[in-house]
């Protein structure tokens, strides 16, 4: 029986099809009929619906229409080997919230959705997080939830605080991390700024982040296990996150019409996380060439290093990033992450 015929015509008649039933009736197996499924999506024949148990094929237009009306969208994943940046990419895949997006609102939620979620992946020591997205006519929101130490739990440990209010208040001072070798602290301080809302729950306290207001404040709640991160922005906000991170942060770029030299220098003196890799090359995409100039930087961190040139240019391959003035650690870095010997 010819296995892609019998996919074709099952389209045809306007009917779904899922591996489990195409082996079935054909006597391949799950594999093999997995492979004529993933060559037929490839040839945008097909386009694939769900996930796991859930999973079915349907016609590329039938299946575009779904995913574009799919607004909202929740995971529950384990904890290990998880890529925050993996997570939002299958997220644009399979759902319509990202769709016709302005530009600004989408780089906001990449980068305040990346920044939240690698929170829960390092910091948490989570087995498991739930998030969930979606968008309504007015707004993008999203949700970050672990059943881990509790953020303002973590920070009084790790920084021999008295109590939860003191560790509130250090947070509050920005760029402050729990773990100063993988992490720059930026992540909720520049979240806070750029958010309509920004919400998050620990323990016995709820700390608001409420631009629209010009307000910040605290509350008491039930009590609640690990910390969950609430998100809010406008969808017509005229927001833009490169203004946010110049505001707070030195002018360390050269531009000219195609080429962009980034100095680094110029601002921290290391460079060691992934949320300050996204905040330098924010609106780069538009040049030809970024030059990193790494002059006066004795090293960076492998997060950095793989944010730049393994993630970042994988995303923007009309962009090709350069390092400059790059001394032999930092090229180690580099080249590592490229995966040159």
């Amino acid at each position: 029986m010819d296995v892609k015929a019998l996919i074709l015509k099952k389209l045809k008649d306007g009917q779904e099809v899922r591996a489990s039933d195409i082996a079935r009736q054909t006597g391949y197996s799950r594999v093999y009929v997995h492979r004529i499924l993933k060559s037929l999506v490839e040839g945008g024949a097909l386009m694939l619906i769900g996930k796991a148990n859930q999973a079915k094929y349907v016609a590329a237009d039938k299946g575009e229409r779904v995913r574009e009306s799919q607004l909202t969208v929740r995971r529950i994943l384990q904890n290990k080997d998880l890529a925050e940046h993996r997570v939002l990419e299958d997220i644009k895949r399979a759902t319509g919230i990202f769709v016709g997006l302005r530009k600004n609102v989408t780089s906001i939620v990449d980068y305040a959705f990346t920044e939240m979620l690698n929170n829960a992946i390092e910091h948490s020591q989570s087995p498991r997080i739930e998030l969930s997205m979606g968008r309504t006519r007015t707004d993008v929101r999203f949700e970050v939830t672990d059943y881990g130490v509790g953020i303002f739990d973590n920070i009084m440990t790790k920084k021999h605080l008295h109590g939860r209010m003191d560790a509130i208040q250090d947070l509050l001072k920005g760029k402050e991390t729990t773990a100063p070798e993988r992490h720059s602290g930026e992540g909720i301080f520049f979240t806070s700024k750029i958010a309509d809302s920004l919400i998050i729950r620990s323990a016995g306290k709820k700390l608001v982040f409420d631009n629209l207001r010009d307000d910040i404040y605290i509350r008491d709640l039930r009590a609640l296990k690990g910390t969950r991160v609430s998100f809010a922005i406008s969808a017509d906000t005229t927001k833009v996150l490169a203004d946010v991170f110049n505001r707070y942060t030195d002018d360390s770029y050269t531009f000219s019409k195609t080429k962009v030299s980034v100095k680094l220098y110029q601002g921290e003196t290391e460079y060691v996380s992934r949320s300050q890799a996204r905040r330098i090359l924010s609106g780069l995409e538009k040049f030809q060439t970024v030059e990193l100039d790494f002059k006066g930087i004795e090293t960076v961190g492998q997060a950095f290093a793989d944010e730049v040139f393994r993630v970042w240019q994988t995303g923007h391959t009309k962009t090709k990033i350069l390092p400059h003035n790059a001394n032999e650690n930092v090229m180690f870095m580099i080249r590592r992450t490229r995966g040159e010997k």
